[in-house]
């Protein structure tokens, strides 16, 4: 496990700025560890220290609790407060929140699972497909030996004739032959028929009350399949997954991420802002202060029901995020507030935030757009005034029409490169392009800025 200082530098490289906030959840994060470490009597006393940050749009509070679950890779769920509503009123429901992160925790659970049994489910199904792509497969490889069926057809039950000797010696040469061409990567684009399981359909009420038909009903009605015509390259994946769902416990998978859930699981609401008072909104459909109130015991410590079973959330960490525009933290209602006791204000992004944003992080705006273009043989680079002279851009944008933070740069950049977008494709050799400061302002300086941009913006 890093230490919280090894956890800062970690966001550092995705994340410009915001020290105080990537300072408090690199804390919050090293306290699960040192918890994890102590007697079972005094753990059990010790809960998350939940986190709200309170920042301008765009200036990294999704983004620092996204990559803080990659980071420890916890489960982790992001939702809008916006989209809950109290209980009577017609809307998700607070509950679906621990629901979506179990289904994170089972995901990364049996993704490591998969993993510990690539190798053998891999070598599964390579047989597998060494049987199909073999001529002398059997045929009516779907015939019943049940009684029942050869009373329907009147007790006959064909079966094929014994091979020889001589042809079972063949037989496994031909398969052996076949599986050394298909580890050598031939036969990858042949056709194959292989079963596949029938998707079921369910209703939207049952996902809402954690009930899954087919797990339900799986032990009785035996579930539809279907014959599917793919390539030996796609039969691969299907196949591996299969062996591996056969070789993986799935009551294990359930019980490890229920553990997972319930002790490193991460939910992050954003927009808690929107439903505290002192915005002047109101209506018969929300209730403000009812969703709250429903966060609240879930934030508190309690027990969802999901199709997996039940998932305390005693132990969960809740990292709240809001612009606060209007309203303030102090105008929740002080149960909730009691249970965020870490309050955390991000600042908003300067030129200089700007301009690194740019191109500091990994996979950066402007490594991102290099690398699209570079497959059509544009190879584009960058002048450090080109550089100022976008931030500078997207401050004015920013300041002269509503503030999106650092989203403002995608859509100046996309902007600015749209007519090199346009026009790059077909069979050329390579094309060095560099953007200097004239190539920024004659290109952005034709347009406004401030609302011409708003385009782009979903």
């Amino acid at each position: 496990m890093q230490t919280p200082k090894e956890i800062v530098a970690s966001l550092d490289r995705y994340i410009v700025g915001q020290y105080e906030a990537k300072r408090a959840v690199a804390i919050a994060l090293r306290n699960r560890y040192r918890r994890s470490r102590l007697l079972e009597e005094i753990r059990e006393e010790i809960t998350p220290k939940n986190i709200i940050m309170m920042g301008p749009t765009g200036v990294g509070k999704t983004e620092i609790a996204r990559r803080l679950a990659k980071l420890v890779n916890a489960p982790f769920v992001k939702v809008e407060a916006t989209k809950f509503t109290e209980v009577g009123y017609v809307g998700r429901d607070v509950d679906s929140i621990i629901r979506d992160l179990m289904e994170s925790s089972i995901r990364i659970t049996k993704n490591a699972k998969y993993e510990k049994v690539r190798l053998i489910a891999e070598a599964a199904a390579e047989q597998r497909i060494v049987e199909l792509l073999s001529p002398h497969k059997k045929k009516n490889t779907r015939q019943t030996t049940s009684p029942f069926m050869q009373l329907l057809n009147g007790g006959s039950n064909h079966e094929e004739p014994k091979p020889t000797e001589q042809e079972r010696e063949q037989f496994e040469s031909s398969k052996a032959k076949l599986l050394e061409e298909l580890r050598a990567g031939k036969h990858e684009s042949d056709i194959v028929e292989i079963e596949v399981e029938q998707a079921q359909q369910q209703s939207d009420a049952m996902f809402a009350i954690g009930v899954d038909i087919g797990d339900m009903l799986g032990g009785i009605i035996p579930k539809r399949t279907k014959l599917r015509r793919v390539t030996v390259k796609e039969a691969r994946k299907i196949l591996t997954l299969e062996e591996s769902d056969k070789l993986v416990d799935m009551d294990e998978v359930i019980r490890e991420a229920t553990e997972n859930a319930e002790q490193n699981g991460i939910v992050f609401i954003d927009e808690i802002d929107k439903i505290i008072g002192g915005n002047g909104v109101s209506g018969p459909d929300v209730s403000r202060e009812g969703v709250q109130r429903d966060i609240l015991p879930i934030v508190e410590g309690c027990t969802v029901s999901t199709k997996y079973g039940p998932v305390k959330t005693d132990f969960m960490l809740f990292i709240a995020a809001g612009a606060f525009h209007v309203s303030k933290a102090t105008d929740m209602i002080p149960e909730l507030q009691g249970r965020f006791p870490i309050k955390v204000e991000l600042t908003a992004l300067s030129l200089d935030d700007y301009a690194r944003i740019l191109t500091q992080p990994e996979n950066s705006i402007i490594t991102q757009y290099a690398e699209l273009l570079l497959t059509d043989n544009i190879n584009l680079s960058f002048t450090d005034d080109a550089i100022r002279a976008i931030a500078k851009y997207a401050v004015e944008a920013n300041e002269t029409n509503e503030n999106i933070g650092a989203r403002r740069l995608h859509t100046i950049v996309e902007q600015l490169l749209e007519d090199i977008s346009f026009n790059a494709g077909g069979d050329h050799p390579m094309i060095d392009v560099n953007i200097d400061e004239k190539y920024v302002t004659e290109h952005l300086n034709k347009i406004d800025v401030a609302a011409d941009l708003s385009k782009f913006i979903i």
